[in-house]
């Protein structure tokens, strides 16, 4: 109850300042649009026809009746735009650019969060129509010929959410029938079940490995190469001021807040591809990275600067493998300077498209059959489902970078490939599973968790 009204007064708080704020921009734009009427020619010129507007209570009486007017063609306007935008929300398919301009402007009138509620119960209220639509469909073919059933169940299963699929379909995919569910796979909502998991229990064994440090400790029991590192964390103002190290901060991710820093007048911004010419410059940006919160604490790591081409100075170039408990299966490959770019690799070598970094794809080098065996091997060390594993291209091989248990903007594959890497993980879960019941012991992790304690 106390949660309620918490809620409630936040969404008054909401409304309430965005009204404030449009009404003093109002007013403001009134007084300035005002003070140019009066200074216009066209209103000194007006003098003697205002003398014939009539005054006193027949004034009052035009004025009330013009404002009259005005308020129902506002309230007309206001009404055909709220219609506009709910056609368009349903009837076209909108780039997110649009909706964001769309949401912007409701935010700016004050009124998104009463549109938030008008647009959640219309999509639970469609969402229940369309799927009572389609189960009633699959029910009209339960009796049907099986490749009549199969045609129109897997139809069917496409429109459906995971959690919408009801049980008598379901029950089709585990009879003789063997009706595909692969419409029931999907990262997103693997990963997103996964994360809940980590919410109620407080935390997942992948977590343990999100820590740097322990990443890295992992990684020697394991005989992979790691990059040689200080032996302590910094403050800003304590880093030291060396040539050919790497500055990470301690929790970070995407690049934000690393620093490659080749001499003292020579060191490159990793994340906004920039050359910065000395370490004054620097500490400024590694301040404007904690006030701006792209780095959310004051802890900084060194560590050595791997290079893919010592004599061109070529930074090192990003690979990292998603790894499912002892299988790969997409690898991304990155090149962050002096151009963000971006290429997927499947196992058997092909280049594929993911819906994700599209706009900036590029045809890189690949890897080896051996990395990708290194890098399944080490998953298959690590009691979790799913972990991504992140190395760099030094000149004499792959050097490890971080473990990454969630990895950012996983929601942006596309369909086909959520459903692809959805297979991969729920059948990662089942081996792990298995191999659990049968008594796999994971003594490296067991042994680094031990010590953690």
């Amino acid at each position: 109850m106390e949660q309620q009204e918490a809620d409630k007064l936040i969404r008054e708080l909401i409304k309430k300042e965005a009204e404030i704020k449009k009404t003093d921009m109002e007013i403001k734009n009134s007084e300035k649009l005002i003070k140019k009427i009066k200074k216009s020619k066209t209103w000194q010129r007006s003098n003697s026809v205002r003398k014939w507007i009539p005054s006193g209570k027949a004034q009052k009486k035009y004025i009330s009746q013009l404002e009259k007017e005005i308020t129902n063609t506002k309230n007309e306007l206001v009404a055909a735009q709220e219609m506009i935008n709910e056609l368009r929300l349903e009837n076209s398919t909108i780039d997110y650019n649009s909706v964001w301009r769309m949401a912007k402007e409701q935010k700016d009138e004050s009124k998104l969060v009463d549109l938030l509620d008008k647009i959640i119960q219309k999509k639970k209220r469609n969402d229940e129509n369309y799927n009572h639509l389609l189960k009633s469909s699959a029910r009209l073919f339960e009796k049907e010929k099986l490749e009549y059933k199969q045609y129109v169940y897997l139809k069917i299963l496409s429109g459906l959410k995971v959690e919408d699929i009801p049980e008598f379909m379901i029950r089709s995919g585990l009879s003789e029938e063997n009706i595909s569910l692969k419409q029931a796979s999907s990262y997103r909502a693997s990963l997103n079940m996964r994360m809940r998991q980590n919410q109620l229990l407080g935390t997942l064994p992948e977590m343990l490995l999100d820590d740097k440090k322990m990443a890295y400790s992992f990684m020697n029991k394991l005989n992979i190469r790691i990059p040689r590192l200080s032996d302590q964390t910094y403050r800003l103002q304590d880093i030291p001021e060396k040539e050919g190290i790497v500055i990470k901060p301690v929790d970070g991710a995407g690049g934000r807040g690393v620093y490659l820093v080749y001499s003292n007048r020579d060191i490159i911004d990793i994340k906004n591809a920039k050359t910065l010419a000395n370490w004054q410059l620097l500490r400024k940006s590694l301040e404007r990275d904690i006030t701006s919160g792209q780095v959310s604490t004051n802890e900084w790591f060194v560590e050595e600067f791997i290079l893919e081409n010592k004599q061109e100075r070529t930074p090192a170039r990003d690979l990292k493998f998603y790894c499912f408990y002892g299988k790969v299966s997409l690898i991304l490959e990155i090149v962050r300077y002096p151009e963000l770019k971006y290429c997927w690799w499947t196992t058997t070598g092909e280049r594929v498209a993911t819906g994700k970094y599209d706009y900036s794809s590029f045809k890189g080098i690949g890897v080896t059959r051996n990395e990708i065996e290194m890098a399944a091997a080490i998953s298959a060390e690590i009691p979790a489902p799913f972990i991504r594993i992140d190395f760099l291209r030094s000149e004499d091989g792959l050097v490890f970078g971080e473990f990454t248990p969630k990895p950012g903007n996983y929601d942006d594959f596309d369909d086909e490939t959520d459903k692809w890497l959805g297979d991969y993980f729920i059948e990662a879960q089942g081996r792990l599973e298995n191999d659990l019941i049968d008594g796999k012991r994971f003594t490296h992790y067991k042994e680094l968790k031990e010590n953690s304690n």
